[in-house]
């Protein structure tokens, strides 16, 4: 039987998830489906609004920061406040995303100016699977590279440091619709994002438990 939360609730438990005295697991969270890239923007505001630094990494050129300056008045707070919490940084290839998670994205969580150590950011990656789409590049580079990439961010996520993935539509008709496949393997949590009423709702599809994936 699916689970649906509302936005909200998910997102106190996440936070909750993401307290040193709690369990490193879950530390990869997926959402996917309809206006991810607008739903992103929205949670790295409410991330910042609790307080909490976001390096968002944007592989879909889909971030918006006006969604984040919606979320500000909504929540009566500055949205250059907000904004200052959030790191971006824009990958329009799959050798630059590669580039971005595999060499950059420590640096950008230890950036000079940020005030909580690394482990106490959160990670936004919008579109990690999508750079990798392009088919001008051939199967035999793109296939290392994403690999390359998630192992990056699994070491990561041992770490400490927590991870939610936005991940657009648009694999349906791809050749590549294998790459959203082997994101649903790799999270530890996956979550469906459809509109009802044109309201975002999520479905849970994925959850580890003690080692079990229940979906």
């Amino acid at each position: 039987m699916p689970i649906r939360n509302s936005f909200d609730e998910i997102l106190l438990q996440l936070i909750r998830i993401g307290q040193p005295a709690q369990p490193l697991f879950p530390r990869k969270v997926l959402f996917w489906g309809e206006r991810a890239g607008e739903i992103s923007s929205y949670v790295a505001g409410w991330l910042a609004g609790k307080g909490i630094e976001v390096v968002v990494l944007d592989g879909a050129n889909r971030f918006d920061p006006y969604m984040v300056s919606f979320f500000a008045r909504k929540a009566l707070i500055s949205p250059e406040r907000l904004l200052k919490r959030i790191r971006i940084a824009r990958a329009f290839t799959c050798y630059q995303m590669a580039i971005m998670v595999g060499e950059r994205l420590n640096s950008l969580l230890r950036q000079e100016g940020a005030t909580a150590p690394p482990e106490d950011r959160w990670v936004i990656l919008l579109g990690p699977a999508t750079p990798f789409m392009d088919e001008d590049v051939s199967e035999r580079e793109v296939r290392p590279l994403f690999e390359r990439s998630l192992k990056k961010i699994e070491e990561m996520a041992l770490g400490g440091v927590p991870f939610l993935l936005f991940q657009p539509n648009g694999f349906s008709d791809s050749k590549r619709a294998y790459l959203l496949k082997r994101l649903f393997q790799f999270s530890n949590l996956v979550w469906r994002i459809s509109l009802e009423d044109q309201e975002p709702r999520v479905v849970l599809e994925k959850k580890i438990a003690d080692g079990r994936i229940i979906s």
